[in-house]
């Protein structure tokens, strides 16, 4: 639990002081080569006795204030405790501790971004009193547990925005390229018996159900009945077994009033997995489109409806 523990906090802090100078200083950052530096320095620090080491939140601000520019700072540190250690080691030895909190305290006071702080309570207010959650969580309960707080806090917030994404039916909108959520233009026209349906998330297990409700949904609101059902899949980035499962009952639930299911612009990555499922065996190449436009011409030329749209009056 103690080298656990360790990582942990070894890799909050790490991410956070890199991405904070990254974000300060104008310059890119690769998080996974920093955490492979991190671990190739306690790997080497191990053979030595060394202490697990990472960045430092308190070091590294005190080391800019001093004028630091470059990772030498490091070093040339180390060699001047070497020469206190070896030459004076009774030079420091009376300097009091709230000294040295000083100039840490001080130091750091620069990586708390208030005016950050101040926009995200302006554009998004939840974001910011989760924010000041987690601060409470590390003040409070200390760094382990804190930071344990914030990364659950963090994965439920993932899953409930995941849990109940937008979708949208969309319909043309005249004078407007693509197709469009109904609900923001509710000018839009829909095209007699196909139903586009939108769905803005990854697919998977916690919202699988879901999915299968708004699509019938959809259905059940079209204004005329209902003969193709088109998942525009261009925002979904991945699908698991549960959600292939429901998708399969899907179908045959729209086979049994006689609509059939189709798919537009899905991602390779995703065909991939539903090949890897069997479903994409199951509804066979000719089901997924590779645009909705694609497909609303195969509905029309298989399907004669009156439909004239505005692209066709303007040529």
């Amino acid at each position: 639990m103690g080298g656990l523990a360790v990582a942990l906090v070894s890799f909050a802090d790490t991410s956070v002081l890199s991405r904070t100078y990254a974000t300060r200083l104008r310059s890119p950052v690769d998080p996974n080569q920093e955490m492979v530096g991190l671990g190739v320095a306690n790997l080497a620090a191990a053979f030595f006795q060394g202490f697990p080491i990472s960045s430092s939140s308190s070091r590294t601000p005190v080391a800019e204030a001093a004028g630091a520019r470059t990772q030498l700072t490091g070093v040339v540190g180390a060699l001047a405790i070497a020469l206190l250690l070896v030459l004076a080691p009774n030079l420091l030895r009376y300097l009091p501790h709230t000294a040295l909190a000083a100039v840490v305290i001080a130091a750091a006071i620069g990586l708390i971004e208030v005016s950050d702080l101040r926009r995200i309570y302006r554009i998004q207010r939840w974001e910011f009193w989760l924010s000041m959650v987690c601060f409470a969580g590390v003040a409070v309960l200390g760094a382990i547990p804190g930071i344990a707080l914030a990364i659950a806090i963090a994965v439920i917030e993932f899953l409930w925005d995941g849990w109940r994404p937008h979708s949208a039916v969309l319909g043309r909108v005249e004078r407007v390229k693509g197709y469009h959520d109904i609900t923001r233009y509710p000018e839009a026209r829909l095209i007699p018996g196909l139903v586009l349906f939108r769905w803005d998330a990854p697919l998977f297990f916690a919202n699988a159900e879901l999915f299968h409700e708004r699509v019938l949904d959809a259905v059940a609101n079209a204004p005329t009945p209902v003969r193709w059902l088109v998942v525009a899949a261009e925002p979904v980035t991945s699908v698991d077994v549960t959600a292939a499962d429901v998708v399969c009952e899907l179908d045959d639930t729209l086979h049994g009033v006689g609509i059939e299911l189709f798919f537009a612009e899905m991602k390779d990555p995703v065909k991939d997995k539903l090949k890897r499922f069997g479903l994409f065996t199951r509804f066979g190449e000719q089901t997924f489109f590779a645009t909705v436009g694609e497909a609303v011409s195969t509905y029309r030329a298989t399907h004669p409806v009156e439909w004239i749209d505005w692209e066709d009056r303007t040529l």
